[in-house]
């Protein structure tokens, strides 16, 4: 384990790399030691800063949840990140590009609770029931740490990579659709580049939201009423640069667009 002058000072590092749109040398190559449990007490105090300073949280990403994303990465067990007020966008948004490093696109089911989840021992069935509805998302994610030869702890340090989200499309009660077979297809500048179906999240994307109440409960926390929770991405990632336009198509849940400048 870290020291707590090691962890606030690794953390300094991240927010310096966030201002500066610069990213950092790997965590586990230069604290070969570090945990999964120090990683996760990095994202604590950025989080906490973030929320000091007036930030609103108001949900949590699933990351590394289906096996495309986790052969793209190397990286073999989920994590989880924070999400602000300030990192929601609505479908149609144009974003500025630069305020990210490292800028990629996942196609995601965003889900949206009305009743609380408190871990341990949450099931995909305790996930639906306490739903009040799913809609389509995409992910931003921003790497804030070099991103070859990273592992689980350089990722989770790096708030799981989270940069922003975008919501849109048509949002349907959780009993609506089988949302194992929500499909979508991902387009840049008008070219399908990835597509999937939600079933490559854990079999349900359902069952991912159930592993993050149970994971937080081990951190002494827990899902809100209220809560937006990325359940994680059913594409591979698509790079994105300055002056591309993306759109997602999913079907019966409608469409999402945004452009980058």
């Amino acid at each position: 384990m870290l020291s707590r002058d090691t962890i606030v000072g690794i953390a300094d590092e991240l927010a310096q790399a966030e201002k500066d749109r610069s990213m950092v040398p790997l965590l586990t190559a230069r604290y070969p030691e570090m945990t999964v449990e120090d990683s996760y007490a990095v994202q604590n105090e950025w989080r906490a800063r973030g929320e000091k300073a007036g930030r609103r949280l108001v949900g949590r990403k699933i990351g590394l949840t289906s096996k495309v994303m986790q052969v793209a990465t190397g990286i073999t067990e989920p994590d989880y990140g924070a999400i602000f007020s300030d990192m929601v966008y609505e479908s149609g948004a144009q974003i500025e590009h630069e305020q990210f490093t490292g800028v990629r696109i996942e196609v995601e089911l965003a889900f949206v609770l009305k009743q609380d989840l408190v871990g341990p021992h949450v099931t995909m069935f305790d996930v639906l029931r306490a739903t009040e509805y799913v809609v389509p998302a995409l992910e931003i994610l921003s790497s804030r740490i070099e991103m070859e030869g990273r592992t689980i702890v350089d990722t989770i340090a790096d708030n799981a990579a989270m940069g922003a989200m975008v919501v849109g499309g048509r949002p349907v009660a959780p009993d609506a659709v089988d949302l194992r077979w929500v499909g979508a297809c991902l387009y840049r500048n008008e070219i399908i580049e990835e597509s999937g179906v939600s079933a490559a999240i854990l079999g349900h994307p359902a069952t991912g939201v159930a592993w993050l109440a149970n994971k937080l409960a081990a951190h002494d926390d827990h899902l809100r009423a209220g809560d937006i929770i990325l359940a994680g991405s059913f594409t591979r990632p698509m790079w994105v640069y300055p002056g591309d336009s993306v759109y997602a198509d999913f079907g019966e849940l409608g469409t999402i667009s945004c452009s980058f400048h």
